[in-house]
């Protein structure tokens, strides 16, 4: 597309659609400035001598007639160093500059640059002049944070040879490389990459992803993993806790880098984000949580129209860190913001609506979506992986409504969150029958050498008292827990200490809020131990209650495993002592029946 601005005229304004016409050089997608104030919008429809646009700022005031100015390029974001720790809107507009120079509002039509291009950064080159490079290929970097050298690539689409490369302090705009092609044409590269939102980054191989993304949250890491590179839904009613949940995989999952997209969210949430994670420290590295983190923030009073952009927005950031080698995390809340923005931009052009009015090409949205995930093989060589994590809020928790069904279609883990549980307190709230993982095959192996080989066991073990405990629910409610044998009883209790003694957990408790592999495998150890143990006292003693070994001291300290801290963690290993109250009580009880 040329770079090569063009004007019309508005002929209607209804709410975020604008209607232009006297444009006939236009392209969809192209960017264009609406009206006097020149407003951020977007070309969606080309339709006889019309230009339909979509406004991403407010429309009130405009008026038929204003001047409509296309850009003739589309939709994109500025990528260099700068860019890590920035709070962006979701046309990636710093707010945060904003606010210094606007106070508590953003002015209309404002255009101010997402990186501040006055800032000198220290470039170190890794690469020689005279040597052959392609696409991607790294050839120095900046370090931009403590945690994070940020690395200048050669741009998608350019092969050739350094003719010339610097050291020294330059700013994002500077040039410093200079790359001669096959054709003998010299290209300026600097540490910025300006790139189509819409397009994916490319890379040269996609690779099967079979290493966990570790997120401290237990329920997750051991029954429902999601791996590095894949994709997961939060999908839950309102008041289940998906946006805590998001936060905490934002704050503790083992990411490099991390995108946080609040997409039609509530403000207050995203204050809470915004104060929140700068003070919050990484457990890997200890330095703060921001070093590594960027935001896009639209919440629910920001222009509809702008929540599908800051979705595309985050992703393309994400994608590339990605191809810098990374392991990148995109938390995107909520998906089902950016699909009514999608039905109410659809509505406004009068399209055939789909099922609840939401448009025919929805399902191919969110596939497209998701589908940028993935672990791969980047052009320069690397290997990088980029996961996606979305939150879905069906009205009503509705998990047959369109959103859901079109993510579930796409996602390979799903966790599903139950208002029952939140309202018992129980949280995450994740529905343990209801939820599922399909990446848990693959990541088995990896907890089996890096944790324990008996960690699928365990895992397998305690889904299945989980399991057993819902068909044995039906009986007590029939005709009474009495009806249940020695064994079942057993299992309700054991399944109540996986419930309440593992998967709850506290996202408030400084100890609790995050659980290593390392602690995880001890705490359901000594669960599976404990069952494993009493149900051998059961078979070898025919007297013997499960009531009595439920009162056994140990089972507190199992339950207050949870508390215990990472640094003494060998502590939450009770087997030994399991096993030898067990003995106890199982010759006491031998001896009284003597």
């Amino acid at each position: 597309m040329a770079n090569v601005e063009h004007k019309g005229r508005i002929v209607s304004i209804s709410g975020p659609l604008i209607v232009a016409d006297n444009m006939p050089e236009a392209h969809m997608m192209e960017v264009v400035r609406i009206g006097n104030e020149k407003l951020f919008g977007e070309i969606i429809e080309l339709h006889k001598n019309e230009v339909y646009m979509q406004c991403y700022e407010e429309t009130t005031g405009l008026r038929p007639g204003e001047p409509v100015t296309a850009s003739g390029y589309p939709l994109s974001v500025t990528l260099g160093p700068g860019i890590i720790g920035s709070i962006y809107d979701g046309i990636q507009r710093p707010l945060n500059k904003i606010y210094d120079k606007h106070g508590n509002f953003i002015a209309r039509g404002i255009g101010l640059d997402p990186i501040d291009f006055t800032k000198k950064w220290e470039f170190t080159p890794t690469t020689k002049q005279g040597t052959n490079v392609s696409e991607g290929e790294k050839i120095g970097w900046v370090q931009e944070t403590e945690t994070i050298r940020h690395f200048v690539m050669i741009p998608p689409g350019l092969n050739g040879t350094l003719d010339e490369i610097k050291a020294g302090k330059f700013n994002g705009k500077e040039t410093v490389a200079v790359v001669k092609d096959k054709n003998g044409k010299t290209h300026n590269v600097s540490m910025i990459q300006v790139w189509p939102v819409r397009n994916k980054r490319p890379y040269k191989k996609r690779i099967l992803p079979t290493k966990p993304l570790i997120t401290g949250q237990r329920v997750i890491d051991m029954f429902f993993p999601v791996a590095k590179g894949g994709t997961a839904c939060v999908p839950g009613p309102f008041g289940s806790g998906k946006t805590v949940i998001q936060h905490q995989l934002a704050k503790w999952s083992s990411a490099d880098m991390i995108v946080y997209i609040g997409c039609g969210e509530r403000g207050n949430e995203m204050t809470d984000v915004l104060m929140e994670f700068p003070v919050l420290k990484d457990p890997k590295t200890g330095r703060s949580l921001m070093e590594k983190t960027i935001l896009i923030a639209n919440t629910s009073n920001m222009p509809v129209a702008a929540r599908e952009a800051s979705v595309y927005t985050g992703i393309t950031i994400a994608e590339y860190f990605r191809d810098m080698g990374y392991n990148v995390a995109i938390m995107a809340d909520s998906t089902s913001r950016w699909a009514e923005a999608m039905r109410e931009i659809s509505g406004r052009l009068e399209e055939m609506p789909g099922e609840e009015g939401y448009p025919a090409y929805l399902s191919s949205r969110i596939a497209s979506f998701y589908e940028r995930s993935g672990k791969v093989e980047t052009l320069g060589g690397d290997i990088g992986s980029l996961s996606v994590i979305g939150a879905v809020s069906p009205p009503g928790g509705d998990l047959s409504e369109p959103v859901v069904q079109a993510t579930l279609r796409v996602v390979k883990v799903f966790w599903s969150l139950e208002a029952s549980l939140a309202y018992a307190r129980h949280f995450p709230a994740i529905n343990w029958l209801n939820s599922y993982s399909l990446y848990s095959d693959l990541i088995d192996q990896y907890f089996a050498d890096h944790v324990d080989k008996l960690w699928p066991k365990y895992r397998l073990l305690a889904m299945g008292i989980l399991q057993k405990e819902n068909e044995l629910n039906e009986i007590v409610r029939l005709v009474g827990t009495d009806a249940l044998s020695e064994s079942e009883k057993l299992i309700m209790e054991i399944s109540k200490s996986v419930r309440e003694d593992f998967l709850h957990q506290n996202a408030f408790d400084d100890i609790d809020t995050y659980t290593s592999e390392k602690k995880q495998f001890y705490m359901m150890q000594n669960i599976v131990v404990f069952y494993q143990e009493s149900l051998k006292c059961l078979k070898e003693n025919k007297t013997l209650k499960v009531a009595d070994i439920i009162r056994l001291p140990v089972r507190g300290t199992i339950s207050r495993v949870k508390y215990i801290s990472e640094k003494r963690i060998e502590e939450c290993d009770l087997t030994k002592q399991i096993r030898e109250a067990l003995d106890s009580i199982s010759h006491t009880q031998e001896e009284s029946n003597d």
